[in-house]
């Protein structure tokens, strides 16, 4: 019983070692690591919060652009229809050709053309 009350004894000391000033000091560049990592941790979880914000920002406005393209796009292809080209040129005087259009030839590259053959 003895030896079990000595063993008893034996371990408060221990604590009173951990917590008394000389261990604290040498603790303390251990505590300074410690928090440095803390405000590393912060720091890292407010750079990565602000990159998704970023992220999420610039597929916003790539999706706003997509919208605008495909209907920019389809005007163009409305536009480009030949019954709505005939409607926009009526204004300045230009009509659609009933006949067939007539092929111009250079009469001059043809007398050369024979000529070196």
């Amino acid at each position: 019983m003895e030896s079990n009350v000595k063993k008893e004894k034996g371990k408060s000391p221990s604590w009173k070692r951990l917590l008394n000033y000389k261990a604290i000091v040498r603790q303390i560049p251990f505590f300074l690591f410690l928090a440095m990592l803390a405000v590393v941790y912060i720091y890292n979880g407010h750079m990565a919060d602000k990159t998704i914000r970023e992220i999420t920002k610039t597929s916003n406005e790539l999706k706003e652009l997509q919208y605008e393209y495909k209907s920019v796009k389809g005007d163009v292809l409305d536009r480009s229809k030949q019954s709505e080209l005939i409607e926009a040129v009526q204004p300045l005087g230009l009509k659609e050709l009933t006949t067939s259009p007539v092929v111009l030839v250079d009469s001059s590259k043809e007398q050369s053309s024979v000529s070196n053959q």
